[in-house]
């Protein structure tokens, strides 16, 4: 990992609380992407929503996101269990929906690319004929994975 973001590192091996209050002061959507990237999804759903709600939070990196939490069920109409697990993922889904859908992600700079087929985006197409582009198709912009931090 590159010298300036060692700090991450640290900090995603630290105590969760620790992370969770530095995320609000993180100015460097490079920084939160990493920490998005490199997240441990069993650790739940309050450090995603702390990265969406920071200012900073890239589209590539929310996006990202999106598809990390299984957007593509989302996507998909894939959500009628009625467990509470099912229900937090749902609100956290259709909440990060809504803010992609709303355009309420100012920096565009990170890139990101959904890993689906030709198949797969036809058929949501099919399913939900207003899911944004930037959802199928990605963003275009930096890869983070090139400046070696091994994220997409």
């Amino acid at each position: 990992m590159d010298d300036n973001y060692q700090w991450i590192r640290e900090l995603l091996y630290d105590d969760i609380s620790k992370l969770e209050e530095k995320i609000n002061k993180i100015n460097d959507p490079i920084a939160l992407h990493i920490i998005a990237c490199k997240y441990n999804w069993d650790d739940g759903f309050n450090i995603p929503k702390l990265i969406i709600e920071n200012k900073n939070c890239d589209l590539g990196t929310a996006s990202m996101i999106f598809y990390d939490a299984d957007g593509y069920a989302f996507l998909n109409g894939n959500n009628e269990d009625e467990s509470a697990n099912l229900k937090e993922w749902f609100s956290f889904l259709s909440y990060l929906y809504g803010k992609i859908f709303n355009g309420e992600f100012v920096s565009k700079s990170i890139q990101y690319t959904p890993e689906l087929t030709k198949v797969q985006i036809y058929k949501l197409k099919k399913v939900n004929p207003s899911i944004p582009g930037i959802l199928l198709n990605g963003v275009v912009g930096i890869k983070v994975n090139e400046v070696g931090f091994g994220c997409n």
